[in-house]
């Protein structure tokens, strides 16, 4: 059971709004879809996807997320410990039928989505009334991205989602390396790039046990629901990361941060951050903090 409580304030005092399930299934359903990308970092693409199979079935939502991989979106009204299966069976369908997926994403996204489609790092996510330990500890045991998300309406106007476990099928472990230095400066200042960037994956993965990592072909993002940092690979100088924050609420310091909204580049986020040192690093680590809650 959810440990969230929401009150409304008044001048004389406050009422608790009590939280409830959906009548129906569906109500869960319908809310998601209407806003999946607001809510789950996710764009839709199809509901009610009919497999074709020996068992037939039919998949809740189908959508790709914002670094590319395909996602498979599966509710319960309640607590129904045959959710994960359900959904791994689907995600094993859909491994098999990538053909079928990226013409779905074509035609809904276009052709550029369709060709960037991300099959290294398909996920699962589960949005039910409550699970049980067993739930959390079986998603720790597949080698799968799954994320358990708890939902709850609160009177008529109001809908929350609580991340209760969300695993990731890359390792999440990292450890800094200091490499030894070779001669050459160029080899030098390419070496301190790599190790600033350890040090920034380790910083970013220690925020909170709930966050993740996926590899793409030109970015590191880090996640817990979406992306809250993008890491680009390292330059000669400098690392460029990008954070999921209003540039418009950071005060911009050349050199170091930059508001990209209207500038193409690679990973998610319009606040970029310039890292050279440990210390740029130091500064940045309010930014990241932030970044973090907001997602």
């Amino acid at each position: 059971m959810s440990g969230l409580k929401l009150f409304h304030t008044t001048g004389s005092g406050v009422t608790e709004v009590t939280p409830r399930l959906a009548e129906v299934e569906a109500d869960v359903q319908g809310v998601v879809e209407a806003h999946m990308e607001a809510m789950l970092g996710v764009r839709f693409l199809a509901s009610e996807y009919v497999i074709d199979c020996v068992d037939g079935g039919r998949i809740d939502s189908l959508g790709i997320d914002e670094n590319g991989a395909p996602v498979i979106v599966e509710y319960k009204r309640g607590t129904d410990p045959g959710v994960i299966n359900q959904g791994l069976f689907y995600l094993s369908w859909l491994m098999g039928h990538k053909a079928e997926f990226r013409y779905l994403v074509r035609d809904r996204l276009g052709i550029s989505a369709a060709a960037q489609v991300l099959w290294s790092a398909p996920r699962l996510i589960c949005v039910a009334g409550d699970f049980t330990r067993y739930d959390v500890h079986a998603v720790r045991e597949h080698r799968r991205s799954i994320d358990l998300v708890r939902y709850r309406f609160f009177g008529t106007d109001h809908f929350s989602l609580e991340t209760v476990a969300s695993v990731t099928g890359y390792s999440g472990e990292s450890r800094r390396v200091r490499r030894p230095r070779t001669q050459s400066g160029a080899s030098c200042r390419r070496d301190a790039m790599a190790d600033l960037a350890a040090a920034v994956d380790e910083v970013l993965l220690g925020l909170g046990n709930g966050v993740t990592k996926v590899e793409t072909r030109t970015y590191r993002a880090y996640k817990r629901m979406g992306n809250f940092a993008c890491l680009c690979p390292p330059r000669q100088n400098n690392l460029l990361l990008y954070l999921k924050l209003d540039p418009k609420s950071v005060d911009l310091v050349p050199g170091f941060t930059r508001d990209v909204t209207t500038i193409g580049h690679h990973g998610t986020g319009d606040l970029e951050v310039q890292l050279r040192t440990d210390r740029d690093l130091e500064r940045a680590q309010d930014l990241f903090r932030l970044s973090y809650a907001a997602a």
